[in-house]
């Protein structure tokens, strides 16, 4: 008996807040969970369709790029260049591809001397890419989403 009516005094000293459960608020965990994320890397790059059969993500990065930088190397391969000294410089390329899997030329950066030696280069580099073949978007969690990246270019003229 002096136990229960120990029990029962602890029950009302303390009252029934032990047995509660605490709410919690959906936007906490919406909060949390976004702060756990990567912004900074998808979890698959963008790919072309002869780069999809390629294991690692990396891998299929890589062939992405260098098929982008083979097309506008050849692009540039079948212009006539006449310049007045020989040129060896990198130019760099912002390139993004939307989640819609559209690819588009944001900037070209080119040095001075690329500048004053090929003035329509900048114009030549947004046009390589032109007609290319279809893209699959890259992917962050389940959904396409947008990326962007730098695709250096290098010039050599003799």
């Amino acid at each position: 008996m002096k136990n229960i009516l120990a029990f029962l005094i602890l029950i009302n000293l303390f009252g029934c807040n032990y047995f509660e459960n605490k709410k919690v608020d959906p936007q906490d965990i919406v909060d949390e969970e976004m702060e756990s994320i990567n912004w900074n890397e998808v979890d698959e790059y963008p790919a072309f369709e002869f780069c999809d059969s390629l294991e690692g993500k990396f891998e299929k990065r890589d062939c992405f790029q260098t098929y982008l930088s083979k097309r506008v190397s050849e692009f540039l391969g079948e212009q006539q260049f006449v310049v007045s000294k020989d040129i060896n410089e990198i130019a760099q390329m912002t390139i993004t591809v939307n989640s819609s899997a559209q690819l588009t030329v944001d900037s070209v950066k080119i040095g001075e001397v690329l500048h004053q030696e090929l003035p329509e280069l900048d114009s030549l580099l947004f046009r390589s890419l032109d007609s290319l073949p279809a893209i699959y978007p890259a992917i962050k969690r389940g959904q396409h989403v947008k990326v962007r990246f730098n695709l250096p270019i290098e010039i050599l003229v003799e």
